[in-house]
């Protein structure tokens, strides 16, 4: 079964750190893009973080660059994205989806797998 599932998500305060993980099944890493977006209350979605296929590259939100990092372990097929100094704007719900693509990640692409979101709050 081709899917994505986030975990990781929980309450933290305001200047601490989470470790979100997006388990991919069916969905190799190499071929794939993945990228996390987030949706706070009554907003849009928006990209946060995004790896490319093959270690093509990463790019990041610029409200979360320098605190946010993205990155892959290959062998247990999981991509994270590791949050230091959250802020309480960062709250919300967070979505890994994948995308079946070579080229460098972008957020506007169609992404064609998505999990069921991992819920983020930060206190201030």
């Amino acid at each position: 079964q081709l899917q994505v599932a986030e975990s990781g998500g929980g309450l933290v305060q305001a200047g601490g750190s989470l470790r979100l993980s997006c388990a991919t099944s069916g969905l190799p890493l190499d071929q794939h893009s993945i990228a996390w977006f987030r949706q706070a209350p009554g907003k849009g979605r928006e990209g946060v973080s995004c790896s490319t296929a093959r270690g093509g590259g990463v790019d990041y939100a610029e409200s979360v660059k320098g605190r946010f990092t993205i990155y892959s372990d290959n062998a247990r097929n999981t991509v994270y994205l590791q949050m230091n100094r959250l802020k309480p704007h960062a709250s919300g719900v967070y979505y890994c989806a994948a995308l079946h693509a070579q080229a460098a990640c972008r957020w506007n692409r169609v992404y064609g797998y998505w999990g069921q979101g991992t819920q983020v709050a930060v206190s201030s």
